[in-house]
């Protein structure tokens, strides 16, 4: 065969269609890699974006642009794509389908880095699962209960249900109930309970704290207590104010009845035994 009509025929196009693939290739990761950046940038902008969220995103877009390019520098090499396309979208159905509930998580995970209902460091109530949130990623929130256990949630079994935010804000309304006898003067267990909460400089004057009657229950009189404080000084004000209640209705003779029932038995006549 002719040297030159190997050259003319064969060589000289398969080597143009090589340079433009390759060029195809080259270029076209220079170009994803300006996009990337450029959206990093823009993301990066965005006011509570998370850094993990912005990164994975710019890894999506940098995965997708860059198949283009492959599927871009195989076409001008003359090969059908159209069955490469048909293969991968019929892989990426598979893949879907088969990690349906890890992509439940992933999309949870999305919403939770973008919207941020909750961040490291805040205690929380989600997924069936009461902790502080330690770590928070793309499939799963690590919380640690109080106990100090290491908990592992997925993110999709957080985002279905409601979140409680215990730190969402400064401050919290601890709610108190305090039960005294019938027979006791409710005017001095209102002025003791209303005492005790003034002399708490942890209890905020605003909003003012609500004390009052507010059942007259089957076997107690009810009074509510309702401070406000800071919410890292909920657990202690609760406790504490039991405590003192207990101890200052004790000293005033003031009684804390609990549950209780009469029983009243008849005894019947055994006319028999009379006869």
């Amino acid at each position: 065969m002719d040297l030159d009509l190997i050259m003319n025929d064969y060589a000289m196009p398969w080597g143009i269609k090589i340079a433009m693939a390759i060029v195809i290739f080259v270029v076209g990761k220079f170009v994803i890699k300006l996009v990337v950046n450029l959206l990093k940038k823009v993301l990066g902008r965005s006011k509570g974006m998370d850094e993990m969220l912005i990164n994975f995103i710019a890894s999506i877009v940098n995965s997708v642009l860059l198949l283009f390019v492959i599927i871009a520098s195989l076409d001008q090499l003359g090969v059908d794509t159209s069955s490469l396309v048909a293969l991968i979208a019929a892989a990426g159905l598979a893949i879907g389908l088969a990690l349906q509930g890890s992509m439940q998580n992933f999309a949870a995970g999305v919403m939770i880095l973008l919207f941020k209902p909750f961040k490291s460091g805040d205690f929380i109530d989600a997924g069936g699962v009461a902790g502080v949130v330690e770590n928070v990623q793309i499939f799963s929130t690590t919380m640690r209960t109080g106990d100090n256990k290491e908990v592992i949630v997925p993110n999709g079994s957080i985002y279905a249900g409601a979140i409680t935010n215990f730190s969402a804000r400064d401050t919290r309304r601890v709610d108190m109930v305090f039960g005294i006898g019938y027979d006791d003067d409710i005017r001095q267990a209102k002025s003791i309970l209303e005492k005790l909460v003034t002399e708490d400089s942890r209890i905020h004057a605003e909003p003012a704290p609500v004390v009052a009657l507010s059942e007259l229950a089957d076997s107690s009189v009810n009074f509510i207590v309702r401070p406000w404080t800071d919410s890292g000084d909920y657990w202690a004000v609760m406790w504490d104010m039991n405590e003192k209640v207990k101890l200052a209705f004790d000293e005033a003779g003031i009684s804390i009845p609990y549950p209780q029932m009469d029983v009243h038995l008849h005894k019947e006549k055994n006319e028999a035994k009379e006869a």
